[in-house]
Order: structure tokens, then C-alpha cells, then sequence
């Protein structure tokens, strides 16, 4: 298999605890050849996507964890499967980026995630598509909306839409004065829809992070627990992560949204969970595999890489 991943820079990483980086390190336990690409390796002509591709050879060490070949100029369509794990912001120019793997995926890649479904998949705002799997949302850019939205449920989160890592996210109570003042930043003066969800005081026992693989859930998620004097929990903000079984709630959830998923390409997914419910669909770089790898044994990177293949051997097949 010829693989190709498109992410940060990997010298800016930390090799354990990145995702990506566990990608690469289980397809080289497969044999495959590796090609490493940032945002600005890839370009079109003449209808067709290229990139600057850098052989890399990945090592499990904290110090000293690649080595990056020479670049080599390659159709993206001659890959087998090219991985999409540049982190959000989901801006203009990662919109661009996909829209050039979907002529990488038209040659012949089989690109996870799908470029369509990350152009369509917002991971605050898809989660409304399952309105029995989420607490009391709200999406508005307008201040009078959320005030009333406040003053139903008490305390609420605020949340921008296309950051990750807990960045911009406001916990709010009733009568707080600085409401309009977190509303005016998020909403750039009421030019930007952003999310309110009724705070949720389970979050004290871990916001949860399940992975799902082609729609199918790994049976252990990472609760990942505030620290204290904070209430957001993501691993970025000082959270602390602790393995846990997945409940049967968790499970039903999974079961709801993971055929979705799969009917989307969605390979590769995280879904948030606080208490009973899904707070995010994480679609663009999920994380928490060398977490939940250590916690258990498994090797979710290589269980991935497996259905990639298994989807790559059967697109390919007469």
C-alpha cells in the first residue's frame, strides 16, 4: 500500500500523544510506504492534483521521531489512501485543501476522511442532525436568542463554531454580566452563528471521547476530566484523561449515529459525550488513540488502517 497523509508539521508534534503520528507509525508496521505532505505540498494543474511528497520514516521516540526523504513530485490519485488529518481551523484554505483531495479521490485515492463529507460536516453544527442524542442546543448570532436561551436552562456553554481544543468556549450563568461581552467576541458582533448548549455538571466526571472506525465504535473511550478550577476538559486545556468501558448509553448513541457516518465516508470519527449526550462530531483530526492504546493494548491506528484497506481492495476489485 502507497499512503499518503496530509497534517501539521511533523517536527511541531508530540509524538506521544498525536494521532497522526500513530497513523504512520502502524503503517510502517505494515509495510507501506509513506509520504508525508503539508497544506502547501499540494496543487492542481490541469485538472489534476499533485503534491510535493517527502518520504518519512516514523520511530516511537520522543526526541528524535522522523526522518523526511527528499521531495518527490506525485499525482495524488497514485496513492492507495490518503489521510486528511491537517488540524481545524476549518477555514478558506482548508476548504480549498479538500476540494483538492476530491480530485486526488476522483483519480483514484481512497481519501479518509471523505473530502465531500468534510465539506459538508461542521463538527458543532452536524451533531444537530441528531436532536435525541444532544442536550439543548441553540445556534444563533443574534444576542436577544441566547439571552432567552440563558434564561431557560440557567447555565449554558458558548462555543465558535470552527476552533478545536476548548479555545473560545465561555461557561455562562444566569446573570452573569458578561454575557454580551462573550457574545460580541464569538458572534464578531452578530456576524457569526455560534453554539449554546445547556451546561452539563457531568462534565465533572469526564467529557468522554468515543472513536469510531467505519461506524463502529472502540469498545473504551477517554474520559477526559477538567482540572481543577476549570470546567472545559480537553486534553489542549489541562484535562486528564482516564480510560473507561463504554456504557450502554454510549453504545446506543454509536449505534444512532454510526451508520451515517459510514454511508458518509466517514472513516474515522470522535464523538463527544457528556453524561447521556453527544456535545461534538469530530470529523477533521480525532485524537486520542495513543491515550486509549496504552490504556488497553490496542492498536486503533492499525485496526483503521485494516478497513482502509479492506475499502481500498474493494473498490479496486473487478
Amino acid at each position: 500500500m502507497k499512503l499518503g497523509m496530509v497534517m501539521d508539521p511533523i517536527d511541531s508534534i508530540k509524538p506521544y500523544k498525536d494521532s497522526s503520528f500513530a497513523m504512520l507509525l502502524a503503517a510502517q508496521r505494515r509495510g507501506w510506504s509513506c509520504g508525508y505532505f503539508e497544506l502547501g505540498d499540494l496543487f492542481v494543474r490541469d485538472g489534476r492534483a499533485f503534491g510535493h511528497a517527502r518520504p518519512v520514516e516514523v520511530r516511537d521516540d520522543t526526541t528524535d521521531w522522523f526522518t523526511l526523504g527528499e521531495p518527490r513530485l506525485m499525482p495524488l490519485g497514485e496513492l492507495d489512501i490518503l489521510l486528511m488529518r491537517k488540524d481545524p481551523p476549518f477555514d478558506a484554505r482548508y476548504l480549498h485543501a479538500t476540494q483538492i483531495l476530491a480530485l486526488a479521490e476522483r483519480d483514484g485515492a481512497l481519501v479518509a476522511n471523505r473530502p465531500a463529507a468534510l465539506q459538508a460536516v461542521n463538527e458543532k453544527l452536524f451533531a444537530t442532525h441528531f436532536p435525541d442524542c444532544i442536550p439543548p442546543t441553540l445556534v444563533s448570532s443574534r444576542e436577544q436568542d441566547i439571552r432567552a436561551f440563558l434564561d431557560t436552562h440557567g447555565e449554558i456553554v458558548l462555543k465558535p463554531l470552527d476552533v478545536m481544543g476548548g479555545q473560545g468556549v465561555f461557561r455562562i450563568a444566569r446573570g452573569d454580566m458578561n454575557l454580551g461581552t462573550a457574545v460580541e467576541l464569538l458572534t464578531r458582533n452578530g456576524q457569526q452563528w455560534i453554539m449554546a448548549q445547556k451546561f452539563l455538571p457531568a462534565v465533572s466526571q469526564g467529557d468522554k471521547r468515543i472513536l469510531l472506525i467505519d461506524g463502529e465504535p472502540v469498545p473504551y473511550a477517554l474520559a477526559r476530566i477538567p482540572p481543577s478550577g476549570e470546567f472545559r476538559a480537553n486534553l489542549a486545556a489541562g484535562g486528564r484523561g482516564v480510560g473507561v468501558p463504554l456504557s450502554e448509553r454510549d453504545r446506543w448513541l454509536c449505534a444512532r449515529i454510526g451508520p451515517t457516518l459510514r454511508a458518509m465516508g466517514l472513516y474515522f470519527v470522535g464523538l463527544d459525550v457528556i453524561g447521556d449526550f453527544v456535545t461534538e462530531i469530530n470529523v477533521t483530526s480525532p485524537t486520542c488513540i495513543r491515550e486509549l492504546d496504552a490504556c488497553y493494548g490496542l492498536d486503533i491506528a492499525g485496526d483503521l488502517l485494516d478497513a482502509l484497506a479492506r475499502h481500498r481492495s474493494a473498490a479496486s476489485a473487478p
